[in-house]
Parts: structure tokens; sequence; C-alpha cells
């Protein structure tokens, strides 16, 4: 049996990851870089941002960091066009950044809370994916891949601002994924579980292995390199038959029934 050549490699390729100071962003900034992509990392921090370009660099790798407030609208464009332009061009998007506000219904900074959930995790994603769609386009192997939640697949109390957006996430990602198809862009989005990162560091480790021990299948929580190399299978150029998936990695929480 003789297999195509279709690439297994993103060497040469710029990737655009949100969200990359910390987590997540972090790891897939750091593992994308290794395999030989060009990473522009953007991050609200500036301090923790330069942190990781500082470890991609010192690995001889190459990545340039963006500050950036995503929930200021005016400012995504001109950066990624500033990207584009630095970069030569932009052949993946990845729409990592979050943010966690609970917050419950009848609470009094709960519009608050739902403003700026859905300005993060949701409307920067469509923003980000507009202004750097141009330049997708005229890649040889475009990819979008929006990080959503398992929240995005099912709900917790308190938690539904954070729940709409992520369940927004999905939505937005199955659309352009039909939208886009035709011009052989890729969109698919990674549904996170539960994951040791910063939203979850507060969390008592007892309390950690609890919740694991009752509703993960792996009975642990997740490593955010682990999250990191299920994007990174997204973005392969051998990936060019996968749209439209929400793909969790969640060590079988949502498969889960007791």
């Amino acid at each position: 049996m003789s297999l195509s050549a279709l690439s297994r490699s993103i060497e040469g390729s710029v990737a655009v990851i949100t969200g990359a100071g910390s987590g997540m962003g972090a790891a897939t900034a750091k593992l994308f870089a290794a395999q030989g992509a060009r990473v522009a990392a953007i991050d609200l921090e500036a301090e923790r941002l330069q942190s990781v370009i500082d470890e991609i660099s010192a690995a001889g790798a190459l990545a340039r960091g963006w500050p950036l407030d995503l929930a200021e609208s005016q400012a995504i464009e001109p950066t990624v066009h500033e990207i584009a332009a630095e970069m030569a061009g932009i052949d993946i998007l990845i729409n990592n950044a979050g943010i966690s506000m609970p917050a419950a219904l009848d609470s009094q900074d709960y519009e608050a809370a739902w403003a700026q959930s859905f300005d993060v995790l949701l409307t920067a994603q469509m923003r980000m994916i507009r202004a750097a769609l141009p330049y997708l386009r005229r890649a040889e192997h475009p990819r979008i891949i929006n990080i959503a939640s398992t929240e995005g697949l099912g709900a917790t109390k308190f938690g539904s601002p954070y729940t709409a957006a992520k369940h927004g996430v999905i939505g937005l990602t199955r659309s352009l994924s039909v939208e886009l198809g035709a011009e052989g862009i890729t969109v698919n989005c990674i549904c996170p579980g539960p994951i040791n990162t910063g939203m979850t560091a507060q969390i008592p480790e007892d309390q950690k292995a609890i919740y694991a021990r009752r509703r993960v299948a792996l009975k642990r929580y997740g490593e955010p390199e682990e999250v990191a190399h299920a994007t990174l299978n997204l973005a392969l150029p051998a990936a060019g038959y996968m749209t439209g998936v929400a793909l969790p990695v969640d060590g079988g929480l949502t498969i889960k029934n007791a």
C-alpha cells in the first residue's frame, strides 16, 4: 500500500496565535515554533508575552510578539496587517485568547461580564478572522483554528456569559467552514476540557482531583501542551479535508455518563 505525499510539516508557515503569553496559547506558540513555523504571538500582557518570545528565540526558533487588547476592536485590523507585512503573509490563524468571568444571572455585574466575555471570546475571533482573511486567501494551506471549550458543548451554572460565547465560537466555526470551504480554507475548533492553566489555577488541587476522578475518563486534568498538539494536527497541510469540526480535548469528559 502506498500513501500520497500529504505533508505533516508546518515548517515555514506563518502562524498567528492570540493569547500566546500563557497557558494553552504559550504551549501552542512554543510547539509551532519548534515545528518550524514562524510565530506571530499576540497577548494582552507585554511582559509575559516577551517571556514566551525569549524562550522560543533561545531555542533557535522564530517568533515575534505583538501586545494587543483584543477588546479594542479598532486595534485588531492594523495589528494583523502589520503582522502580515513583517512576516510575509499569514498561513494559520489560531484564536486562543480567553477570559473567564463567572456571574449569576441576577448579579449586578452580569451584563458587564456578558459584554466582556463576548468581546474577547467571540467577537474578537470574528474580527481576527476578517482581518486575516485576505492573507489566508493567498496561503497554500490556509487554516483557521478557534479555541472553544467543552462549555460550548454543555453548560455549568453561573457561567452563562462564558458558555454562551463558547457556543457561539462553535457556531461561528461551523458557519465559516461552509462559507470558506470552496476557497480551500479550513475552519475548525478545539474544545478543551479541564486543563491546568491560569484559569484553573485557583481551584484547590484536592478539588481538581475529585472532579477528575468523577467526571473525566482519564481521571486527571490535561496539560496545555496536549491541547497544543491537537491544534497542530488541525493545522497540518495533510488535514485539508477536515473542516467544521468541534474537537473535544477533554480526557473523555463529554462522553462519560457516570
